[in-house]
């Protein structure tokens, strides 16, 4: 019982920390590239997780580290570019929306390649709240003709990997404390995040002396310390005491606040964005309902 609970409580604040996440980014990418904002923000989040928890790497065995690497590239390295690259088209509440279809992808390769079943009340629910979210990419494309749809595909890249990365949490490091998980990812990525930094122009003079760059390092340090380092933790927790389908439904729940953040920032919605919205969180319930 007290698990039911907690995994809603981890549900909604992630849902609300990670739905801020998009319009944050947003923000981040008036002054900073897609390849700056993804190495900055690893970078930042790794040294917040390294000072509440580092002497945790040493508690990770030899024979769990192939998973805490994987985790590590499939659950934040490749999403946190592919993320930054896709907000230089599409608005931030789209992108969310978009998001949404992590939890079809971890039933897929759930069932593909870990052979995890799921429920028909969950696959149900999936397809509802995925349903929601084409409604929502739909009418979203024509009020924004603008945007170049094409740049979804780094969403969709983004999804297939999120998925691959809760299955593995779920399978393979079920029994390891989350903050030890968290820190060991970042452990891994964050050599690779520096020598993408160093790569991407950062440290030229053009860009230290932007006038837009203090906002933009403003911004990205509120995103890395909830949207990835906090955020990072709280998700384990959540795949530890949920299944993979419920942890990753909480894309289900993130556009609510990212399309409130988008309307506070000038981005259109509209009556059909809303009623898509409504299906989504039938579909979150129809995927979590108890079978008798």
């Amino acid at each position: 019982m007290k698990d039911n609970y907690a995994k809603w409580i981890y549900l909604i604040t992630l849902s609300i920390i990670w739905g801020s996440s998009f319009i944050l980014m947003k923000k981040v990418l008036i002054g900073l590239t897609p390849m700056q904002l993804g190495s900055l923000r690893i970078v930042f989040s790794a040294i917040f997780l390294f000072i509440v928890g580092f002497k945790k790497i040493k508690t990770i065995e030899v024979k769990d580290w192939k998973w805490v690497i994987l985790t590590g590239l499939l659950g934040t390295f490749f999403p946190v570019f592919f993320f930054a690259y896709a907000q230089t088209e599409i608005d931030s509440s789209v992108a969310s929306i978009l998001n949404s279809l992590v939890p079809l992808n971890t039933i897929i390769i759930g069932y593909v390649i870990f052979k995890i079943m799921s429920t028909k009340s969950q696959i149900i629910g999936v397809i509802v709240g995925l349903l929601g979210a084409v409604m929502l990419i739909s009418s979203g494309a024509t009020l924004n003709e603008n945007q170049n749809y094409l740049y979804a595909v780094f969403i969709l890249l983004a999804t297939i990997s999120y998925a691959a990365s809760v299955n593995i949490l779920k399978r393979n490091l079920q029994n390891m404390h989350p903050l030890t998980i968290a820190v060991g990812n970042f452990s891994v990525i964050i050599l690779p995040a520096i020598g993408v930094l160093i790569g991407s122009g950062f440290f030229s003079e053009e860009v230290l002396s932007s006038a837009n760059l203090k906002v933009s390092l403003f911004y990205l340090v509120i995103l890395s310390l909830f949207g990835t380092a906090m955020a990072k933790v709280l998700f384990n927790k959540l795949v530890h005491v949920a299944t993979p389908v419920f942890a990753s439904s909480v894309t289900y729940l993130m556009p609510i606040a990212a399309i409130f953040w988008g309307i506070l920032d000038g981005e259109t919605l509209s009556l059909l964005q809303v009623i898509a919205s409504i299906v989504i969180l039938i579909g979150v319930y129809l995927s979590h309902k108890r079978q008798s």
